[in-house]
């Protein structure tokens, strides 16, 4: 797995900032939340994965490049 530069992980901080209420879209772990669970964004690390503190209490990060969500506070 490759990891994102600067201007990418800059990119997502920007697209996903703390507290940012996103969407579970997909994410191949065992452990994960069902597709659907809804959290709320902690933060976004230096390798581009979203920090989420999931709605079910999962704290299981949305990984770049492999893992997929979306912003969803702005659905009305």
């Amino acid at each position: 797995m490759r990891f994102p530069n600067k201007e990418v992980v800059e990119r997502i901080r920007h697209q996903f900032p703390t507290g940012c209420r996103v969407e579970l879209l997909r994410m191949d772990d065992v452990q994960a939340p069902p597709i659907g669970t809804k959290g709320t964004v902690i933060g976004v690390d230096d390798t581009g994965s979203i920090i989420v503190s999931w709605d079910n209490g999962s704290g299981l990060n949305v990984v770049y490049g492999e893992d997929l969500c979306r912003r969803c506070d702005d659905d009305r």
